[in-house]
Formats: structure tokens, C-alpha cells, sequence
């Protein structure tokens, strides 16, 4: 059973990101306030759960949350700031876009920059801890989903419907033979170097 938050007290949003370790599309952050009384079995990590039951809790998030905002950061600012201050930027325009300003902040992961002048705590697997990280990894996961399949539309040979630009053997190989698109992170290591051609 996951903890509700860190400080029960006060007004705590938990927010957690997705697509760090992609080679194309956007980083997704999530900020998430739930009530004090919010409970859930099924709340998880969203790396431990199915789609269908992600996507599932996210209408329930959506439904029971007192605020939650989701931000996308793109790739030509992940190639210029490095996939960690873009991850915290995500975080930080994420917790921007809450209609309620909370008093603490719990992170997942050991990394994290002062936001405003609110407290913040950083925790290791955070979001197989605490319900609101679980919450924000969840709306991270599928609205990044979401996103990399309107754009696999677009560019159907690098099957990002299916492995949302993470860096599977397609994905490589539609690399190595198409080239990149303006959707990928050039700043990463797009192909081993045994594929390496000219990008």
C-alpha cells in the first residue's frame, strides 16, 4: 500500500517524469495534488502496470485530483540544456501549471533544482511509494504515450506507437536506414557504433 504523500499536513504535490532514456520525442513531466483521503489499491509505478490500467488511472486521477498539469519538453531544448535539466524543467512547468500552489514538493529520483521558494524532497522509486508520484507518473507515461502515437502517424517506420522512441532494435534499424526526423534527440547516441552511418 503506498503512502499518501511525505508531509500529510500540508498541500504536497508529487511529480515524476517519462521518456528520459528516448531518442526521440519530448520529455514529459506531471505534477499532481491529491486529496488528503485518497486511497487506491491499484495505484503503482506505472512501469508496473499494464496500459489498459493506466490508462484506466488516469481517469480516475483526473477525477479525484484537487490539481494536476502536465508539460511537454521538446527535443531541440533537450539537445541544447541535456536530458536532466530538461527532465527538471518539465517538473518545474508542470508544478507552473497547477491551479493550487503547493506548500512541499515530492520528486521521484535523487535530482531535482529549487523550485520558487516551496520545500522539496527527492525520493528514490518515489513513485512505487507515495500515491501522488504514482499519480504523476502515471499522466506523464500515457500523455507522452499519446503524444508519440500522433506522431508514429506521421512517421509510421520508426514504430513509435509501439516503442514510444525508446531505443528498440526497429527503432535503430528505421534509424540506420531512413536517417532521423525532426523528432529525434540528436544530442544522443542514435545508433551503436557498429550502425553508425552519416545522420
Amino acid at each position: 500500500m503506498l503512502l499518501n504523500q511525505i508531509h500529510p499536513d500540508i498541500v504536497e504535490c508529487g511529480t515524476d517524469e517519462a521518456g528520459r532514456g528516448c531518442l526521440s520525442g519530448p520529455v514529459t513531466a506531471a505534477a499532481v495534488i491529491l486529496p488528503p483521503n485518497f486511497k487506491s489499491d491499484l495505484l503503482n509505478d506505472s512501469k508496473k502496470l499494464s496500459r489498459k490500467r493506466r490508462y484506466q488511472l488516469r481517469t480516475i486521477i483526473e477525477e479525484h485530483a484537487i490539481a494536476y498539469h502536465v508539460s511537454h519538453v521538446m527535443m531541440d531544448t533537450i539537445d541544447k540544456i541535456n536530458i536532466l535539466n530538461a527532465s527538471i524543467l518539465a517538473m518545474h512547468q508542470a508544478i507552473d501549471g497547477l491551479k493550487i500552489r503547493p506548500e512541499h514538493i515530492a520528486v521521484d529520483g535523487n535530482r531535482f533544482k529549487p523550485y520558487a521558494n516551496i520545500t522539496a524532497t527527492t525520493v528514490i522509486k518515489g513513485d512505487g511509494k507515495y500515491l501522488h508520484i504514482a499519480a504523476a507518473s502515471i499522466l506523464a507515461k500515457t500523455y507522452r504515450d499519446d503524444y508519440m502515437e500522433n506522431i508514429s502517424m506521421e512517421y509510421p517506420q520508426y514504430d513509435w506507437n509501439k516503442n514510444q522512441g525508446y531505443p528498440t532494435k526497429k527503432h535503430r534499424e528505421a534509424i540506420k536506414e531512413h536517417g532521423t526526423t525532426p523528432y529525434h534527440r540528436m544530442t544522443f547516441k542514435l545508433l551503436p557504433d557498429q550502425l553508425k552511418v552519416d545522420l
